[in-house]
């Protein structure tokens, strides 16, 4: 739980560098157009496409031009209810450490926070963006914050120096969003397989592994971690936990998935790791499906549809697998598995069971969809699985 005291002190420190906490998307867009020139937004969202489908050097490209004294209060604002979740649980654990480094650390507000909580402790910030930690150099000089330190490198292509009892990355690991990581086995489980060459092929291309390695040459003997990615979905969650497994890492508590706002738009990232490296007694991985907001398909579920537009009943989340398995009655009418060009496997089931028709959709990637309607709207359900096919040709 974060304390009044500790929540003013992080938003008096958002405050000073200009950030600003907006609740609806309307008020937060005006205050943009008002900073922003129509030239300025036109760059930005050339750079937001080039950072998306581009290489290393457009994404630093990109936290260049956001570092601007013009731009950058106006962009990290969108992640103000971010620093509210994350920066108290990252300041908590500064607390039992001696030297501290923030990896990927950005313009360093998080890192400047942590450092003004702890004035005795040692922090070192490094990211790649030269812009970015020039303002961070700045910005530590005009708080006076004599215990820390920005350096400019590349984990990717350069070694980290130093020995740290505790090293925080957050949203610096694995920026690669479009990945999907890897697929379970097949459309029928959540489970992925022992093999070590898709596991090393998601940690090359993400550049996961350099960076962790990286991470681990500069980690004092019983030293801690602090990772917060986004990794919530199932198929990029296992093969991040699975690298930091294989590099002797284990959480000492467990698991925080993290919900937070950016502005409107409701986030759901993490989790929020706390590691320590060594065979001490520690919290398993955990593999499975976290627990989401579907129920079982029953009578009782059906009872409660207060919509007589919408479906008997409804799930979009991992749990409709199970809804789906429980159907022992059901009759299949028609199915399709497909094996799509990135190697998604994707299976569509179209059935019914007494009185009633159902469309269950699945896939490698985790993504389960379960409808069941009454018979008299049998065709909506044809239609909808004919949609669901021309997709996947």
């Amino acid at each position: 739980m974060i304390n009044d005291s500790l929540r003013q002190l992080l938003r008096h420190h958002l405050a000073w560098w200009g950030l600003r906490r907006f609740a609806s998307d309307p008020d937060y867009f005006a205050w943009q157009r008002q900073q922003f020139s129509p030239d300025d937004l036109k760059q930005l969202a050339w750079h937001v496409e080039r950072k998306r489908e581009g290489d290393r050097h457009d994404e630093i490209a990109f936290y260049d031009l956001a570092a601007h004294p013009k731009i950058f209060p106006v962009l990290y604002s969108q992640r103000y209810d971010y620093y509210e979740a994350i920066a108290p649980r990252v300041a908590a654990h500064c607390g039992e450490a001696t030297s501290i480094l923030d990896f990927g650390c950005g313009l360093g507000i998080l890192t400047s926070f942590c450092a003004h909580m702890f004035p005795k402790k040692s922090f070192v910030g490094v990211d790649r963006s030269s812009a970015s930690i020039a303002v961070a150099r700045e910005q530590a000089d005009r708080l006076g914050l004599r215990n820390l330190r920005f350096d400019c490198m590349d984990g990717d292509a350069q070694r980290l120096s130093g020995c740290y009892d505790l090293v925080v990355a957050t949203h610096a690991l694995l920026q690669a969003e479009h990945d999907p990581g890897l697929p379970s086995r097949s459309w029928r489980t959540f489970e992925r397989g022992p093999e070590s060459a898709p596991q090393l092929s998601f940690e090359q291309r993400t550049g996961l592994g350099r960076r962790l390695d990286n991470l681990i040459e500069v980690l004092c003997s019983g030293g801690r971690m602090i990772l917060f990615e986004k990794t919530r979905q199932l198929a990029r969650r296992v093969p991040f936990q699975r690298a930091l497994a294989a590099r002797g890492l284990q959480p000492l508590e467990p698991l925080i998935p993290i919900r937070y706002y950016s502005v409107e738009e409701r986030v759901d990232d993490g989790p929020y790791y706390w590691l320590q490296r060594g065979n001490q007694k520690g919290i398993a991985w955990d593999e499975s499906p976290e627990p989401d907001e579907g129920h079982p398909f029953s009578s009782e579920t059906i009872a409660l549809r207060t919509d007589p537009e919408r479906p008997l009943y409804e799930n979009h989340w991992p749990s409709a697998q199970a809804a789906w398995e429980q159907l022992v009655d059901r009759e299949v009418l028609a199915e399709t598995t497909r094996q799509q060009l990135d190697g998604r496997q994707v299976h569509v089931e179209r059935g019914q069971l007494p009185g009633f028709q159902y469309l269950y959709c699945a896939n490698t990637f985790d993504q389960r969809q379960l409808v069941i309607v009454e018979q008299a709207r049998a065709a909506m359900l044809e239609v909808y699985y004919e949609e669901i096919l021309r997709g996947l040709f």
